[in-house]
């Protein structure tokens, strides 16, 4: 994922994290100083959804707005599977579940 806030309150033109930060105290949501520096400056490891709410109030957007999906580095860490001639996935599968009702029993 990655954070868009900046180019999100730019478009509202925000252009300084302390408008934003005036703003969202308006709207009820105190951040402090430090806070409001690492949502301006980078990707928050975590966001309260009640914060989440008040910002996209603020810059009237959506959660998706904000949090843009990078499926092409999803699929660079899933490990690459190979098939031979005849379709079957060559290689060690490693570990592969078994869902459902085709569970095996328990050693007795």
């Amino acid at each position: 994922m990655r954070w868009n806030l900046r180019m999100k309150a730019a478009e509202n033109g925000i252009w300084k994290s302390t408008e934003m930060r005036r703003r969202l105290a308006e709207a009820g949501l105190e951040v402090s100083a430090g806070k409001m520096s690492a949502l301006w400056t980078g990707t928050p490891t975590t966001i309260r959804l009640d914060d989440l709410d008040v910002i996209c109030h603020v810059l009237d957007c959506s959660p998706t707005d904000l949090l843009i999906r990078e499926p092409e580095k999803v699929a660079a860490l899933r490990p690459e599977v190979r098939a031979t001639a005849d379709g079957v996935p060559s290689g060690d599968p490693g570990f592969v579940p078994r869902l459902g009702r085709n569970r095996t029993l328990p050693p007795a």
